[in-house]
């Protein structure tokens, strides 16, 4: 008869695997947002004012931006669960499923409506690339893949989306003081508040759509990460 494999010895080694792949991903996520980040805040440090009318203000629209704030969110996420690729609790699952939502808004709205409008240094080429597509695909690949999940109700989804409202109103009500918006479809002055409300609003029902799309798919998919 021949020898039996060892299960004692075999089985860390098959749950290393997932777990592995999972710490992979998430700090592909993690270092993509990071780097991306500090590329654009080394340039808003070593740049000065800009064209914004003071250097305190630049740092301002720096982070006003729905891209750095979601980068960050799914940043810090995702170098958590590097570390802890099965992490949970009642707001950590929240904060996982804005990130993952957010930053997949990010990627989508910026390829569909953003591209091309300004040309970029080579320094913000690569800001660019790292912040709108590396972070985005990873991020939603990661949640295909690893998880983790099973992590998303209808109370999820519903806290999920009061941080995007929330910036949504921040924008509006800054912008009406100081006549500046960060993007071109919600600009009041030049569209009127009703057609850049309705531009805000459509994206938020695309967000509200792929959450409960990604809810869907979470009860199709195996849970993860495995092991």
């Amino acid at each position: 008869m021949p020898p039996q494999p060892d299960i004692a010895k075999t089985a860390p080694q098959a749950a290393w695997g997932p777990i592995a792949l999972a710490r992979f991903l998430h700090g592909v996520v993690a270092l993509a947002a990071a780097g991306g980040i500090g590329l654009e805040l080394s340039a808003a440090i070593s740049g000065g004012p800009g064209i914004a009318p003071t250097h305190l203000e630049r740092f301002v629209r720096l982070f006003s931006y729905f891209t750095i704030d979601s980068n960050l969110l799914v940043g810090g996420v995702c170098a958590l669960l590097a570390f802890r690729p099965a992490h949970d609790g009642r707001l950590f699952r929240v904060l996982r499923l804005t990130a993952v939502l957010c930053i997949a808004v990010t990627g989508i709205v910026f390829h569909t409506v953003l591209t091309g409008l300004r040309e970029l240094t080579p320094s913000g080429q690569l800001a660019n690339f790292l912040l709108h597509t590396v972070t985005p695909v990873f991020t939603v690949l990661g949640w295909a893949l690893v998880g983790p999940r099973p992590r998303t109700d209808r109370g999820t989804i519903g806290r999920a989306v009061l941080l995007p409202l929330a910036w949504i109103v921040y924008t509006f009500v800054r912008g009406a003081f100081v006549s500046w918006y960060p993007y071109p479809f919600m600009d009041v002055g030049q569209l009127g508040f009703a057609r850049a409300a309705l531009n805000s609003a459509a994206v938020a029902a695309v967000f509200i759509a792929m959450a409960i799309g990604l809810r869907l798919l979470e009860k199709r998919l195996p849970a993860a990460p495995a092991g």
